[in-house]
């Protein structure tokens, strides 16, 4: 191997050059077992997921319906609001549709696809510095990361970041050996391209990969400095583009901007999907949280506080721990054996490099995620290409001249995963980590006993304790696959069993209401060539009436309720124009939208010729699993299920106080269609 960088070539390990026919072709196949491992866990029984998250299904569907629904990233059909994203991850996924139809599979295969690349570019990232061995225990790391294969199981589309962002680092690395300006504008563009499938998301490794090439490249400050500076005009002019497009084009010519609250992406990317990450606020000071909350406190994302309390151990506690805590402790060890492993000396050799690259990825993001102020618990899905660049590294080092260190290093983490596996599931956990701990004892003895052994106990000390780390992150990645669910979150081993999913689905949860056969068959028939099919007070009403029909609905506050996409005024003149004759009113409306709700009760009548069963009607209780909601933080009487009460919805039973049912999704009142254009007659 060479390299144009003699301060890399200098670093490079000793035994890339023997025998490279051998050292190539052992690592291709380890490496097409990887991806093989990859794929299996990403598409097996994907079909499972159903629709996916619903609302960006639906806005799939939305957008192959017109080229302008598709620019602006309609939410339905009628094009009264955007999704609350920026266009590329979504433009994939409609392309995707476009060829092969839409349904929850096709919107999901570009995230299975993206997390499986992703496994081959870290291979080839960390092999190029670190070695066939590392690079296959990053790969095989990252195919196992149980976040990993949650979120790229789903329509999430931080598969899709993810795997722009580790193409970014290959660029920046490049640029870094060889001082060429071209690969550092390469990194740009590409970081530029995750902004808009995420935004301010695929900034987090941006000061890893600044510095990185500022402390790593062997060039003058002046000349790196100046470069850097071109590549920032680069990033800003690509990662705005299509926003200033967006807000150029008059607000009567394009949707809503869903989430914002000017109806603007540039408030759009400051406000809900910036300040409102950090600090629980968006732009104009409104807690983001609030906009995105039903009655009885079930936010728009999951239950509850699904990422736990804000602090330096958040990552590590049981709300984020089985999502990514199972290596992040060998990783963090990871970085200081990599600071202490050689002087530092500028420009940074390639320990350093790592530490910078991979370390400052892993650093900073795990630093916004733990202090954050509203995320998701899949969010952490980002930091499994650094926690698993860090694990191949520093095992390949360590395996080679300091295995005892290595063993040592093992058995804490091992330790650490004991001790969190027993958050989940203590009992059907205890042979599996009697295994566990066995593995790292015999590991650590053997290192210690065979101070100066063969390569042959080399490979089973060091072997024994990889394989004692990988195995509880596998079997977590196992129980996701086996339980599939349409929630982008890794599943705790509590909810594992026969009904860990049923119940979910049975709610609608991560995509929208379940659809009424005969409100939907009724609406067809009355509002045939009309724009909107109806008016809903958010896409948790309304996504899953667009697959259904595949007709517009217009989402009048937008995901959650929180939006106002449409006044009164602005509704009574679709009424007037034949745009729209019915509005749904599930019982959110009033809370959401008073304004609109006034006007509906003011100029519509109920219709009476149809009779709408509540949202919730379909569901049965007994197929949540106790421990689901337990780990949920909510309590049941001892009587078991709260009586579901006359209208047949949780928590309008005796039992159910503020912590138990109705503290997870409210009274919700009995649903009403309303005939706005019956006046008009």
């Amino acid at each position: 191997m060479t390299t144009s960088n003699p301060v890399i070539a200098a670093s490079l390990p000793a035994q890339q050059t023997r025998n490279p026919w051998l050292v190539q072709h052992w690592a291709l196949l380890g490496l097409g077992l990887v991806v093989l491992i990859a794929a299996a866990l990403r598409l097996y029984d994907l079909s499972a997921i159903g629709d996916a998250n619903t609302y960006y299904t639906a806005a799939v569907d939305a957008m192959l319906q017109s080229p302008s629904n598709f620019f602006f990233v309609a939410a339905e059909p009628g094009g009264s609001v955007t999704v609350d994203k920026p266009p590329l991850g979504l433009w994939v996924q409609a392309l995707f549709a476009a060829i092969f139809g839409v349904s929850g599979v096709v919107v999901a295969l570009p995230q299975a696809i993206a997390g499986i690349l992703s496994v081959v570019v870290l291979f080839h990232l960390v092999r190029k510095y670190w070695g066939a061995g590392a690079g296959l225990i990053a790969a095989l790391v990252l195919a196992i990361s149980p976040v990993s294969v949650a979120v790229e199981r789903n329509n999430t589309i931080d598969g899709q970041l993810i795997f722009v962002l580790l193409l970014a680092a290959w660029a920046f690395m490049r640029a870094t050996e060889t001082g060429k300006t071209r690969w550092l504008i390469v990194g740009a563009v590409l970081v530029g391209l995750g902004f808009n499938i995420k935004m301010l998301q695929a900034f987090l490794p941006l000061p890893a990969f600044y510095g990185l090439y500022l402390l790593g490249a062997d060039l003058p400050w002046g000349r790196k400095t100046r470069h850097l500076l071109a590549a920032t005009v680069v990033l800003l002019i690509v990662s705005t583009a299509w926003a200033i497009v967006v807000d150029l084009t008059p607000a009567d010519q394009r949707p809503y901007i869903g989430s914002s609250s000017n109806n603007t992406v540039l408030d759009l990317i400051v406000g809900y999907n910036g300040l409102g990450r950090l600090l629980g606020i968006d732009s104009s000071g409104v807690a983001t949280q609030a906009q995105g909350m039903m009655p009885g406190g079930m936010g728009a994302g999951g239950f509850g506080d699904e990422t736990g309390e804000a602090g330096f151990t958040r990552l590590f506690e049981s709300a984020l721990g089985n999502e990514i805590a199972w290596l992040l402790i060998f990783a963090l060890l990871g970085v200081g054996v990599m600071v202490a492993r050689e002087r530092v000396r500028l420009p940074l050799r390639a320990g350093h490099q790592a530490v910078v690259l991979w370390g400052g990825w892993l650093i900073i993001g795990g630093l916004f995620l733990s202090f954050s102020g509203f995320s998701h618990a899949y969010y952490t899905a980002m930091l499994a290409p650094p926690v698993a660049a860090l694990v191949g590294i520093t095992v390949g080092v360590l395996w080679q001249k300091r295995l005892s260190l290595l063993a040592l290093m093992a058995a804490v983490t091992v330790g650490f995963q004991v001790a969190l596996a027993d958050d989940y599931t203590p009992v059907t956990w205890l042979p599996m980590l009697i295994a566990l701990m066995a593995a790292g004892v015999f590991g650590l003895a053997l290192a210690r006993v065979q101070p100066h052994q063969s390569r042959g106990w080399s490979l089973i000390a060091g072997g024994a304790q990889v394989a004692a780390m990988l195995i509880t992150p596998a079997y977590w990645s196992a129980q996701t696959l086996l339980n599939p669910s349409p929630m982008s979150n890794v599943l705790p081993g509590a909810w594992s069993g026969e009904n860990s999913g049923g119940g979910m689905r049975a709610l609608g949860m991560n995509g929208m209401s379940s659809v009424d056969a005969e409100l939907t068959a009724y609406l067809e028939a009355n509002t045939e060539g009309m724009r909107w099919m109806m008016a809903v007070s958010s896409a948790m009403d309304g996504s899953g009436y667009v697959l259904e029909t595949g007709r517009g609905v217009l989402l009048l506050g937008g995901f959650s309720g929180g939006d106002q996409v449409a006044t009164p005024e602005q509704i009574a003149q679709y009424v007037a124009a034949g745009d729209l004759r019915y509005v749904l009113d599930s019982g959110q409306l009033s809370m959401t939208q008073p304004e609109v709700a006034g006007w509906v009760q003011a100029n519509c009548q109920a219709a009476e010729d149809i009779e709408i069963r509540s949202p919730m009607g379909d569901f049965d209780p007994e197929s949540l699993n106790p421990a689901m909601l337990e780990s949920m933080g909510i309590e049941l009487p001892e009587s078991g299920f709260p009586d579901l009460g006359e209208a047949g919805v949780p928590g309008a039973g005796p039992g159910a106080g503020p912590g138990g049912m109705q503290g997870m999704f409210g009274r919700m009142p009995q649903p009403a269609l309303y005939d706005c254009a019956a006046n008009e007659s």
